[in-house]
């Protein structure tokens, strides 16, 4: 591939989507305050090497090149100064809203007039985004699914000032590293996390009602209704964290008090236990990844 892609963020998501660019023969720029020292790049590096060998014992059917050449695709730097050739971005940073439009701000300065700039915001309003740009033609959503390396679809968010040349970029791009892109409308949430938060906020005060166990909850809607995890192990993968923040972006931008975020999940949250990341959320992990 000859085009650079950007990535603005090394959490886990930001990482996962990193690795799945290279590992479809992309060259990446990561963007990462932690860059600026040996120590933190070599944490990175160490987080992107487990993900990969990760995903090659649970999806052998998605590999193509040996992992260190893979890597060696990958480059770091601490400024988003750094991605002055980049032809493609995404911003991965966490779920907040100022700090998202100062990001866009700041990559509509220095990223190339045709460089595309995408999010993986999973509820601002991709325009809102868009609008801290002179390119807002060239700004789309990106939601990708968590964890990244492992799920095969796109949540492509086309705002009404996102161009027909940008979206298709955006679908290119996706399949070049063996992802569709389903694409939807843009507003508060777009269609999965609309949805998916208010079931989750529910489902969590079902659990603090007595009403069930988390285990039973995710239960039923596994074994009646044939979801894969349940919402509250689907609400432990994205981060209980995350899930806050996303509530409170939905209820920002709706003013619709139904995503106010419930009692138990804040509680959760306030305790430290955010899902898989640390251990413990609604479910018990033996074996903490990474915080993000």
């Amino acid at each position: 591939m000859s085009e650079i892609v950007g990535v603005v963020g090394a959490g886990t998501m930001g990482l996962g989507i990193a690795q799945c660019l290279a590992d479809g023969g992309y060259d990446v720029v990561v963007v990462d305050p932690a860059a600026g020292s040996a120590a933190g790049v070599a944490g990175a590096l160490a987080r992107l090497r487990t993900g990969l060998r990760q995903a090659r014992l649970l999806a052998p059917h998605r590999v193509r090149e040996p992992v260190d050449r893979v890597i060696g695709r990958i480059s770091w730097t601490d400024r988003v100064a750094g991605l002055d050739r980049a032809g493609y971005v995404i911003e991965c940073a966490p779920e907040r809203i100022p700090l998202k439009e100062r990001i866009f701000g700041e990559l509509d300065a220095v990223c190339p007039p045709r460089a595309v700039l995408a999010s993986i915001t999973s509820a601002i309003p991709i325009d809102l985004l868009a609008a801290n740009t002179r390119r807002p033609d060239r700004v789309i959503g990106t939601h990708f699914m968590n964890p990244a390396p492992l799920k095969d679809t796109v949540e492509v968010v086309r705002a009404p000032r996102t161009s027909a040349e940008t979206l298709q970029r955006t679908l290119d791009l996706l399949a070049a590293i063996g992802k569709t892109g389903i694409v939807v409308a843009d507003g508060p949430g777009f269609v999965i996390n609309r949805v998916l938060m208010l079931t989750v906020n529910e489902a969590a005060e079902v659990v603090g009602q007595g009403t069930a166990d988390a285990a039973t909850v995710d239960r039923v809607f596994q074994d009646c209704l044939g979801h894969a995890m349940g919402p509250l192990r689907t609400a432990d993968l994205i981060g209980l964290d995350t899930v806050v923040d996303t509530l409170l972006v939905l209820l920002e931008c709706t003013g619709d008090p139904r995503f106010r975020p419930g009692r138990t999940l804040l509680e959760l949250v306030r305790a430290g236990r955010c899902g898989s990341k640390t251990g413990s959320g609604f479910h018990q992990y033996p074996r903490p990844a990474a915080i993000s």
